[in-house]
């Protein structure tokens, strides 16, 4: 397995082609001291961040976003987004596809933390503010597994906006950051055929979670 360097300084972690048969990965890490938020390939990003992206089609969603938000802007319009969000749309485990991006959760008014996190920065981009998907370890979450969030670019910094509110920002760790989850998905095969059978996600604060009291709030 090789790791090579992706943008907004992620990591990607490659095979070649393997003879058929099961492959097993494991990956620990502990998180000892906080670190200074990804700010990507810097004011080129932001351009590309405020444009649609393959999940997240911001120019189809326009005149929901002109409608809903008009006249907002800052950490007012994210709070905006993140509460229209989660009092529209259900968290129904199994309800999205792979395939589906903003524009189907908005029509179908379900989806998982990935859809959440899609119709977010969808809808933020639509309202001219740069947007990204980030796939995270969030402690707290329950059931434990992989969990994707927002983050926006507001007053020169970017603060992490989940309409899911089902753990607490605070604790939360940066796998990966992109437009979407073209970028940030935590497998993708090429080439093969995959079958995943399983997986084991484990993740705890110490010594106690923090407690999210809905503020601005920043990853690492």
């Amino acid at each position: 397995m090789r790791e090579i360097g992706a943008g907004f300084a992620s990591r990607l972690h490659t095979t070649g082609l393997l003879a058929a048969g099961r492959l097993s990965i494991r990956y620990e890490a502990q998180v000892g001291a906080m670190q200074h938020p990804v700010d990507g390939d810097g004011e080129l990003a932001r351009i590309e961040l405020g444009r649609p992206s393959r999940y997240c089609e911001s120019d189809r969603l326009a005149a929901v976003a002109a409608s809903e938000l008009a006249g907002l802007s800052g950490l007012e319009l994210l709070d905006t987004v993140r509460q229209w969000v989660w009092s529209h749309i259900r968290y129904v485990s199994g309800s999205s596809r792979h395939t589906d991006g903003a524009v189907s959760t908005y029509l179908t008014r379900e989806g998982v933390c990935r859809d959440f996190a899609h119709l977010v920065a969808a809808l933020l981009r639509a309202r001219d503010v740069p947007a990204r998907g980030v796939s995270v370890y969030a402690p707290g979450l329950d059931p434990m597994d992989f969990h994707a969030v927002t983050e926006a670019w507001v007053d020169g910094a970017w603060y992490v906006v989940d309409a899911t509110g089902l753990a607490p920002r605070t604790s939360m760790v940066r796998i990966c950051t992109g437009r979407d989850a073209a970028d940030t998905a935590f497998m993708t095969a090429q080439g093969g055929w995959v079958e995943l059978d399983a997986i084991e996600i484990v993740a705890v604060a110490q010594p106690l979670l923090p407690v999210d009291l809905g503020g601005p709030a920043h990853l690492t």
